[in-house]
């Protein structure tokens, strides 16, 4: 039975962090535990450019969207299965989360995770985090951000991380090396300069299936290898479960850690009963406006979707209400579901929702840990609509864009929804029915004070109830973030890694 001092089951983009920091001290051993294989030389993960084609392909657990009676019920929720995690898989679209979103956590009870606290963790990243290169910046996506300034009325922004902002257009931050298109993931970042340390032990392609517990301290964990060999874990300090909003609460679940009516229902042990586990799923749920333009466009591009718009529609609002994509493609295959053509050469306009107000749900449907949990984001259910309407908003103000100069030049039609729907009923109808995700879901373990019984975990990431055992991953999230969400997990991570070196000094918490 193998021991370290500190087990890091999901080796993504929190936890690549974590084992990182962790293993700078010579005398600390870690393990981390890893479903998928090294993205090491793997020139279809490395290189940026080349994000799309793995979504839905080996790299992928693929998660289903159960029926979405207001929404689209077809999504399919892309969840990396590789070193590195989604940050080896996503666009690496990177922005520092507003202020108004740390505060908004500390608010809810998430004390030391207010805006003033968080700032600094922003300056400790290893990651490469710079403007889209002059050389990638497509013509048409600068037109984009031409056009919007002139129809919108809000500021260009060059560099959305050197200040807060409410609203601005201008080509984003991503992690990545310009030079040759390649990634700066959490993997490449944090755990590629060191994978010769001693007492780093990565477990690749290994899946964890259920946690170990003795009363309510956390012992290690039960895995299964590619070969289909079964090994116990164990943490002689600490475990960290990093595995990401969807399948941390799977582990959880599997592990007899949950709800406890919905765990007795599928036969499964109540170890801890925990209602919050799997409530409060997050996500930044988006529609799509596409044209079809005059001809083929310049394919220059770090990663097709490099220029994007944040609008603040209500002036009492902490930060951007309406945000948008701006594709160098012609973005089409739900409205192709409904009958939608796609033609030849387009582009994409993708209204955002970046504080949605639905709330949905992470649950099991067997007891066997190799089905996938369900996953009902509940889209569109919020009573005041406000989600829903927020997308009639952006289609509106994506058609404002598209007639303005000199974005205007390059289209010949609207293709989807078209420009005979435009009645708000009409709008809403469509976009609810070819809403797709931006692959950012979280808050399924939730974050809260520690006398909070729907919290999962306390601000120092403890599971409530549990010792020796966090979670640090976008599952904790209290609310989304306005903005994409990957920096402010790679934020955790860091957090994360400085709260066990707190526990582990003269006065800290053992």
């Amino acid at each position: 039975m193998p021991v370290y001092d500190y087990v890091v089951i999901g080796g993504g983009t929190a936890g690549s962090v974590i084992a990182s920091r962790l293993t700078e001290d010579p005398d600390v051993r870690v393990a981390v535990i890893e479903g998928g294989p090294t993205d090491v030389d793997r020139e279809d993960v490395l290189t940026l450019r080349r994000w799309l084609g793995l979504l839905g392909g080996d790299l992928d657990y693929d998660y289903p969207t159960t029926e979405q009676p207001r929404g689209n019920s077809h999504i399919r929720h892309s969840r990396a299965r590789v070193l590195g995690g989604c940050s080896s898989h996503n666009t690496l679209i990177s922005f520092k989360p507003l202020p108004g979103d740390w505060d908004e956590w500390a608010e809810a009870g998430a004390e030391g995770w207010d805006a003033a606290s968080m700032d600094p963790y922003f300056a400790r990243l290893r990651n490469n985090i710079v403007a889209v290169d002059e050389k990638d910046r497509n013509a048409i996506a600068r037109d984009f951000v031409e056009a919007a300034q002139k129809a919108v009325g809000v500021p260009r922004v060059e560099g959305f991380n050197q200040q807060p902002f409410h609203e601005g257009v201008g080509f984003f931050d991503l992690a990545y090396h310009p030079e040759n298109n390649k990634r700066s993931s959490a993997s490449v970042a944090y755990l590629h300069p060191f994978l010769d340390r001693p007492n780093l032990h990565l477990m690749l392609e290994t899946w964890a299936h259920r946690l170990e517990l003795e009363g309510t301290r956390a012992k290690g964990v039960h895995v299964r290898t590619k070969d289909g060999e079964e090994i116990y874990v164990e943490a002689a300090r600490e475990v960290l479960v990093c595995a990401g909003a969807v399948d941390t609460p799977r582990l959880l679940l599997h592990s007899g850690i949950g709800p406890k009516t919905d765990l007795e229902e599928l036969g499964i042990p109540v170890v801890h009963d925990l209602p919050g586990v799997g409530e409060n799923l997050l996500d930044h749920p988006e529609s799509v406006i596409v044209w079809e333009t005059d001809g083929p466009i310049p394919e220059n591009s770090a990663m097709d979707s490099d220029a994007g718009l944040f609008v603040r529609r209500d002036p009492a609002s902490n930060g951007p209400d309406l945000m948008f994509h701006f594709y160098q493609i012609p973005f089409t295959d739900n409205p192709e579901r409904l009958g939608y053509e796609k033609p030849e050469h387009g582009v994409s306009m993708t209204p955002n929702i970046p504080k949605p107000r639905s709330r949905g749900r992470l649950y099991l449907t067997s007891a066997d840990p190799a089905v996938k949990p369900a996953l009902d984001f509940r889209y569109f259910t919020d009573e005041e609509d406000y989600d829903a309407r927020t997308l009639v908003d952006g289609i509106k103000i994506a058609r404002e864009i598209a007639k303005a100069e000199p974005l205007a030049g390059w289209l010949r039609r609207e293709v989807c929804p078209g420009p005979d729907v435009t009645s708000d009923e009409d709008l809403s109808e469509y976009a609810r029915k070819v809403a797709h995700t931006v692959y950012h879901p979280a808050g399924t373990c939730r974050m809260g004070a520690a006398d909070d019984t729907g919290a999962v975990v306390d601000p120092q990431l403890r599971i409530r109830g549990l010792e020796n055992i966090r979670i640090a991953d976008a599952s904790v999230f209290p609310t989304m973030t306005a903005v994409n969400p990957m920096i402010g997990v790679l934020m955790v991570g860091e957090k994360c890694a400085e709260l066990l070196a707190e526990a582990t000094t003269p006065g800290g918490e053992a």
